[in-house]
């Protein structure tokens, strides 16, 4: 019987805000898919867009960005930094064949652990039912 796919899905999310509200999350029991990969960085204003554009290359097949909600950013406006790169990154994602909502960018609060979980299983839903990543057949 063969498995069904499962996506490899990167999360890069902020120390502050969205790693503390996945945390919380799994502190308190709260089920979600384990399908994601997570990646903490101090803010998503750290973010470099190769970061994203390196992990299709290298096999994901959905990114997840999150960070704090604007105005609550540690850093000031590194939300705000990163929102404007993942406007431009979807285009560039358009541009070379990939459905740009392969990629996301969320917002969850070190309180919001139920949040989190409804973030993480929608992406999942959603890359599950784009399919594998195109970029696949090119890293044979």
């Amino acid at each position: 019987m063969a498995e069904e796919w499962q996506p490899k899905i990167l999360a890069i999310i902020c120390n502050w805000c969205s790693y503390a509200g996945a945390d919380l999350a799994g502190g308190a029991r709260i089920q979600y898919p384990p399908d994601i990969r997570a990646i903490r960085v101090m803010c998503t204003g750290r973010v470099d867009p190769l970061f994203i554009m390196k992990a299709f290359q290298d096999g994901a097949d959905g990114v997840l960005v999150s960070g704090c909600h604007f105005g609550d950013c540690h850093y000031l406006e590194g939300n705000f930094k990163a929102a404007k790169r993942m406007f431009l990154i979807k285009s560039v994602l358009k541009n070379i064949g990939l459905n740009d909502k392969r990629l996301r960018m969320t917002f969850v609060s070190a309180s919001e652990g139920a949040k989190w979980a409804g973030v993480v299983t929608d992406v999942i839903k959603t890359v599950k039912e784009l399919g594998p990543s195109p970029l696949k057949e090119f890293q044979k």
